[in-house]
């Protein structure tokens, strides 16, 4: 007869919900206090064939201006702006050091 560690299985489960949240929560913050730092990523589109549609080269320069006349109207200090800046990078290092921390559990307890 199977045993199941039903106690281990809720741990697992926590543990792997607590680190998706984790995750997710501070690198959706990183991209906010990189937005307020005046830095707004635009990404340039990938060419992809058939049932995916691309921005065209005209959104993407409307998309480029709309995010200059954003960081234009921000009404951040430079202090505050650069301090928001180091903020999204404290935020994307907690993100990579949680994912590293879940790869380094795996491969080392394994």
């Amino acid at each position: 007869m199977i045993a199941i560690d039903w106690f281990a299985f809720v741990q697992v489960f926590l543990a792997a919900l607590t680190a998706a949240v984790t995750v997710v929560l501070f690198y959706s913050l990183g991209l906010r206090m990189l937005v307020r730092a005046g830095r707004v990523p635009v990404v340039a589109p990938a060419d992809f064939t058939d049932a995916i549609t691309v921005i065209s080269p005209k959104e993407r320069r409307r998309a480029e201006k709309a995010a200059a006349k954003a960081a234009r109207k921000n009404p951040l200090t430079d202090a505050q702006k650069r301090l928001a800046l180091w903020a999204a990078y404290g935020c994307f290092a907690i993100c990579a050091a949680a994912v590293t921390s879940g790869i380094l559990l795996i491969v080392v307890n394994h």
